[in-house]
């Protein structure tokens, strides 16, 4: 599994704007092969500055498969003119974590 992360900073002021799109766009992204799911949080500290998270089974899922498609430019027409500047993505893999720690919300 590969995770794909990023900080997606949203003009102020169209932030809830920003949000009912994404509510449109998850599904895109989401019924991607390869994507095994996807999670937008809001930051705390800079509130128009978004974590995107999604997991990918291989990295060519995004990449190649989601990247090169009609899904991506959908999603693209959804999301992208929300950015200022337009985000950088990243991918990692999972390497350790504490156990027992669970996720509060």
């Amino acid at each position: 599994m590969v995770l794909e992360s990023g900080t997606l900073s949203v003009i102020p002021g169209r932030e809830e704007e920003f949000e009912k799109a994404f509510e449109e766009a998850k599904a895109i992204i989401a019924n991607s092969p390869g994507c095994l799911g996807v999670e937008l949080r809001r930051m705390v500290e800079t509130p128009n500055e978004y974590l995107l998270l999604v997991r990918w089974e291989t990295i060519e899922d995004h990449t190649e498969g989601f990247r090169g498609s009609a899904a991506f430019e959908q999603w693209r027409a959804l999301l992208h003119h929300f950015y200022e500047p337009k985000p950088v993505m990243a991918h990692s893999h999972y390497v350790s974590a504490e156990a027992g720690v669970a996720e509060r919300a």
